[in-house]
């Protein structure tokens, strides 16, 4: 792993991705077009609603984008924690009915390791509670050695941000060192401590909620991922 500027690695996923069939797609304005459900852009994926729920048809069944992002909510941990942010930039790549999971944390972890030369013994992985589809891929696939992956509830690995494409998720955390933690004998991936890094949330986008707790299973599943260029940059600049 080596020092990488951040315009340097904003290309470098833009190229990887593109080598993986994805159409680069510049970043959409942060004031939303037709969608009365969002005051800002909040996620890379949020542009794309009509594209996911298969009212539009994209541009390719594949995408790639570095997306500027306003996150409101986050205003109250900026300066609280070293991750929280309110204007950021979100790398993701994205899949309408195409690929699912097996690819999604495949490159994820190929980008990760190979790409960007992540040491393997301080990467850990997340997966929704009761998620063993996505624990299969991470530890038989992939090879991720089952100590270093955690179950979270939905609190932590289920996306939604209002109404529209949801589902869940599994994400990767950085293991910045102990001496970033809180202490605690039980610190692990999810602690609010400044230890374990997550960037890089894999949204398996199966559901269409309505931002009241109810949920519709749409007909092709998608993949939505974010991975925050300003937490990566953190990484690989120690």
């Amino acid at each position: 792993m080596e020092w990488t500027g951040l315009n340097e690695l904003r290309e470098q996923f833009y190229r990887f991705f593109e080598g993986k069939g994805h159409l680069r797609l510049p970043s959409f304005p942060l004031m939303p077009h037709d969608d009365a459900s969002l005051l800002l852009i909040n996620s890379g994926m949020a542009p794309m609603k009509k594209w996911f729920l298969g009212v539009e048809t994209p541009p390719n069944k594949r995408v790639v984008t570095c997306q500027k992002c306003i996150r409101t909510p986050d205003i109250e941990n900026v300066g609280k924690t070293a991750r929280h942010g309110t204007y950021f930039e979100m790398l993701g790549n994205f899949s309408f009915g195409d690929y699912f999971k097996h690819e999604a944390c495949a490159w994820a972890w190929e980008f990760s390791t190979k790409t960007l030369g992540l040491p393997v013994d301080r990467l850990w992985v997340s997966v929704y509670e009761d998620d063993d589809e996505a624990i299969e891929i991470w530890t038989k696939e992939i090879g991720v050695d089952p100590k270093r992956i955690v179950r979270l509830g939905k609190e932590d690995n289920f996306w939604e941000i209002g109404s529209g494409p949801c589902g869940p998720c599994s994400e990767i955390y950085f293991d910045r060192g102990e001496e970033y933690g809180c202490g605690k004998s039980d610190c692990a991936p999810g602690c609010d401590c400044d230890r374990y890094m997550e960037y890089w949330n894999l949204v398996f986008s199966q559901f269409n909620g309505d931002g009241e707790g109810h949920y519709e299973r749409m007909t092709h599943p998608n993949i939505d991922t974010g991975m925050g260029l300003e937490r990566l940059a953190c990484i690989m600049q120690g």
